[in-house]
């Protein structure tokens, strides 16, 4: 019978448990509605899975205790003993991972939604004390249990109503954005060119030895001559809200694209955008408790540049940026992620009701022919296909305004980064080192190259930019075990914890030197200022006049405007 007691206890236990993560969860999603019945099974499938692990842990540490002890005392169907001390363990733990997921997320959160969490977090760090404190009395308390026992359920009712209290119902969902026909709107004072090459994984701290050493020409004579800096990035650290970010200036609670995807539980119609860190919430997919939505360039509910320049009448040409399916039109050409992701059966089985892959439609022929022409057994082979999109596409007249993504570096670092730094790992054998030692190194010579043609097609009054939205480093020794354990054993790299990114300006009006740290929402008001355009005051970046020379910036003003976002 006491067995079956432990199990009431730590059923109870699990279910705080349960209880917080679930709370947690709606803090880092401030858009949930708590008056909706779509979120019943959201909240009840949160709980009941985290709160079943935790009760199968707690028991198991029940068994354990009570095997091991001395002294084997049977304990009530709810214990204040043993709850005590686990509940104040769970309260403290929740602490800890809340204030981290708020510390990480916080530039994702609207400054109220920050706020709130902030106060919320606060109250729960307060009722941990209390409760660390009550497990500690009732331990040599003979008397007055019952009064501790209603102290603690007390406490532990605040600790999940006022947090829940300080959230509030849930924010409002922003107004959908309005997409029209792309019209001028002023006339632009720079004939310029701007080309932008963005890459993600790459790390200046990779870059820079490896450009002293002459093995990347390009990349050094960009870091001798022009204006480098690092980019502060965002998390989640994933491709679609970091570069959502530098494309409209604006941080992901104003474009709505907090993540690589928007999750639903079976049930509810309710989204999710962001997933709790350090709480195995990726583990729910392998249940089948969570599905994923790719965000579509509907969901944005700010103009990205290439809308912005396109309505000044400036020509852009943009390929493979991320969340950029449906292609839009722009005054120009657009190569939507979604295209470069299609083999070509499945862009030949596209029909013509289907949302457009490529803007203008009618060159979509032409983008599947040119990335054909390149081999895919080659090891570059989609960097090598976007760049001959952009060649092929160009060959009438190169766009004002270019960017092209490039997200091969990004794979190679994954999984070859263990074998171009072995100090870091300390388990990479003398034979890997030989055979694959030089994998990432020769990606890096490959962008090079890349970067090398970019600046030879460049007049004399045009600007480079080279932007890497974020970062690569080692997988740490914790996450490599679980990997081996339960994942994918070959993943080394990871840019999980932000490691920044880097923009390398290069042009005759950049100063040269390294400068003071950026924000990924930095680049697009920074190019806007460039071309001579004005800068929004709802942008939450800053155009960083800086890396431009003072001849440059004494006769191009920074000039405002209010808002481009209808």
């Amino acid at each position: 019978m006491q067995y079956v007691r432990m199990l009431t206890n730590s059923i109870v236990a699990g279910a705080l448990v349960g209880a917080y993560v679930t709370l947690l969860l709606l803090q880092l999603n401030p858009s949930v509605p708590l008056r909706s019945l779509a979120v019943v099974p959201l909240v009840m499938t949160w709980w009941l899975f985290y709160g079943i692990h935790a009760s199968v842990f707690f028991y198991a540490l029940f068994v354990i205790r009570q095997v091991m002890a001395t002294e084997a005392r049977a304990p009530g169907w709810i214990s204040l003993r043993l709850l005590a001390e686990f509940a104040a363990f769970a309260v403290s733990l929740a602490v800890l991972v809340t204030w981290l997921n708020l510390r990480g997320f916080r530039a994702v959160l609207s400054p109220d939604a920050a706020a709130r969490a902030t106060s919320g977090a606060t109250a729960l760090t307060v009722c941990a004390v209390f409760c660390v404190i009550l497990s500690l009395v009732q331990v040599p308390l003979e008397r007055g249990r019952r009064v501790v026992a209603t102290l603690f359920a007390l406490v532990l009712v605040a600790s999940l109503a006022l947090p829940l209290a300080f959230r509030g119902n849930g924010a409002a969902a922003l107004a959908e954005k309005a997409f029209g026909s792309v019209a001028n709107i002023a006339s632009v004072p720079s004939t310029a060119r701007v080309t932008m090459i963005l890459l993600d994984g790459a790390s200046l701290d990779y870059i820079a030895p490896a450009a002293a050493g002459g093995r990347v020409p390009n990349f050094g004579r960009l870091l001798e001559t022009g204006a480098v800096m690092h980019l502060a990035t965002l998390r989640p650290t994933q491709p679609a809200p970091v570069w959502t970010a530098v494309a409209t200036g604006k941080l992901p609670y104003k474009t709505t694209v907090y993540s690589a995807a928007r999750y639903l539980v079976p049930g509810s119609s309710q989204r999710l955008d962001l997933l709790p860190d350090l709480c195995f919430a990726q583990s729910m997919f392998r249940f089948g408790l969570l599905s994923e939505e790719t965000p579509t360039s509907d969901v944005i509910r700010a103009r990205p540049i290439w809308e912005l320049v396109s309505s000044f009448g400036i020509t852009t040409g943009v390929i493979g940026w991320p969340v950029t399916y449906p292609a839009h039109p722009v005054r120009g050409y657009l190569v939507s992620d979604e295209f470069l992701r299609m083999d070509d059966s499945a862009v030949l089985a596209s029909s013509r009701d289907d949302p457009p892959l490529v803007s203008p439609p009618d060159l979509l022929e032409a983008a599947r022919l040119a990335r054909s022409r390149v081999s895919s057994e080659a090891s570059y082979a989609m960097d090598a296909g976007v760049e001959q999109i952009a060649h092929d596409l160009d060959a009438p007249g190169p766009a004002q305004f270019t960017a092209v993504r490039y997200p091969g570096l990004d794979n190679a670092g994954h999984y070859y980064l263990r074998y171009a730094m072995p100090r870091a790992f300390g388990d990479v054998s003398d034979q890997e080192r030989s055979k694959y030692g030089r994998v990432l190194e020769q990606y890096y010579t490959y962008v090079d190259g890349i970067v090398g043609r970019a600046m030879a097609a460049m007049r004399p009054d045009d600007l480079l930019v080279v932007v890497s939205g974020f970062g690569m480093e080692p997988l740490s020794f914790g996450k490599r075990m679980l990997e081996r354990l339960a994942g994918d054993s070959q993943l080394s790299g990871t840019h999980e914890g932000a490691p920044d990114g880097f923009l390398i300006a290069y042009g005759r009006d950049v100063a040269k030197g390294s400068f003071q740290r950026a924000s990924v929402v930095d680049v697009a008001p920074t190019v806007l200022y460039f071309l001579g355009l004005p800068v929004a005051r709802d942008m939450d970046g800053f155009a960083r006049t800086d890396i431009f020379a003072p001849a440059f910036t004494e006769r191009r003003p920074i000039t405002f405007i209010p808002y481009y976002d209808r």
